[in-house]
């Protein structure tokens, strides 16, 4: 009997990481079941057969990815005769709307069960997607809870597992050694596309320039996407480390970030570290973008929290005064450093508890499996189910 195959689709590095432990979650709770996969690297190394690489190539926006398209027409004819050929189980989408509607619509007319993992941000524009994954989608697995209740109030079945970011980030540093003035950390995370490290880059190195006129001692660090190479941080001197990791065990020990908005934004304020977040595109992108976007901030900080927690610059404002003088406001208050590190602690709470993961192949697998892998007692399946 051949062993029965889920299929999961991403797009971006972000998809990569998650649908990689999404893999292994689904493994762990059905050991013979077969992954197939479209996504990265991450994604490769877990699956039992690799489709397609798109997330290495960062595709993303509303102009770029018109130059992508052979390679996305491409994608998706292969995805279509894998669907065919193998009747996966499930067909599981990871963020990524754009391609990933494409999919949807294949698997629903090759009767296939859908889920998507990670919703697309339909809260921040074009709502009308909503209707779009109502008729395409048989299951949201969503991470923020507010989510949830969006996708119910359409008549979408959705259900909030908890973020993923919980099973990966380490705990905050200890109040008193992240108080430690001794030396002032930066880092610097310009984003894990290509595009975003040469938009953003320069910005954040004449920020830290001019931080470092007022507080000599202070030190930054680069902290490089997995899916770049060290040329593309070409502009960084010798004396600023570019760090690769996995364990987020020096951006821990940050006194402050410099960072692209994006998920590294959620990953700094889940550790407790104050920031400063700034974002670029390309004009014609930019142009579109702000017509649709309907949410205040660009930060997931400053939206869960319902207010301006960190400070952020967009397009023209995002130059290196507006940014340094935003982080020397901070460094200069340690009262406000430390009020900030407190609130940004407090959203870690609104996510779940750990095991975001578990309880999607849960749902995926219709409770199926072993029962390895247990979900984490602050969060029952049963209540996942339910709700």
């Amino acid at each position: 009997m051949t062993p029965q195959t889920v299929l999961l689709v991403a797009g971006d590095p972000s998809g990569d990481l998650h649908g990689a432990r999404l893999a292994r979650a689904l493994k762990r709770q059905a050991p013979s079941l077969r992954i197939a996969a479209v996504g990265g690297p991450l994604l490769k190394a877990a699956a039992d057969e690799f489709i397609e690489d798109l997330a290495s190539h960062g595709i993303t926006g509303f102009w770029e990815p018109v130059r992508q398209v052979p390679r996305l027409v491409r994608a998706g004819r292969r995805i279509a005769e894998f669907m065919a050929r193998r009747r996966p189980r499930a067909v599981v989408c990871i963020d990524y709307y754009g391609f990933n509607r494409r999919v949807l619509g294949l698997a629903r007319r090759a009767g296939l069960p859908t889920y998507y993992f990670i919703s697309p941000q339909v809260w921040a524009s074009r709502p009308g997607r909503v209707g779009v994954l109502k008729r395409l989608v048989d299951h949201m697995m969503v991470i923020f809870p507010f989510e949830e209740t969006i996708y119910r109030k359409a008549g979408v079945r959705a259900t909030f597992v908890g973020h993923p970011l919980l099973d990966i980030l380490p705990p905050p540093l200890p109040e008193r050694e992240a108080a430690d003035v001794g030396t002032i950390r930066i880092g610097l995370l310009p984003g894990s596309r290509s595009s975003e490290v040469h938009r953003h880059l320069p910005v954040l190195l004449a920020a830290f320039a001019l931080i470092k006129k007022q507080y000599p001692q202070a030190k930054a660090s680069v902290f490089a996407a997995p899916s770049l190479p060290d040329e593309a941080y070409g502009l960084v001197g010798k004396d600023i480390p570019l760090i690769r990791e996995s364990d987020y065990s020096r951006r821990r020990t940050m006194t402050l970030v410099l960072t692209s908005s994006g998920t590294a934004t959620l990953e700094t304020a889940l550790l407790g570290i104050p920031m400063v977040v700034l974002y670029k595109l390309s004009w014609p992108t930019y142009a579109i973008a702000r017509a649709l976007i309907r949410v205040p901030y660009i930060s997931m900080a400053n939206l869960l929290a319902g207010r301006r927690l960190v400070p952020e610059f967009v397009q023209r404002q995002a130059t290196p005064a507006s940014v340094s003088a935003a982080a020397l406001d901070l460094l200069d208050d340690p009262r406000r450093l430390a009020a900030l590190r407190k609130d940004l602690l407090e959203l870690r709470g609104r996510l779940g508890g750990p095991g975001a993961c578990e309880r999607a192949a849960l749902l995926v697998l219709g409770g199926e499996g072993t029962g390895e892998g247990r979900p984490h007692p602050s969060f029952s399946v049963a209540e996942g189910l339910s709700r």
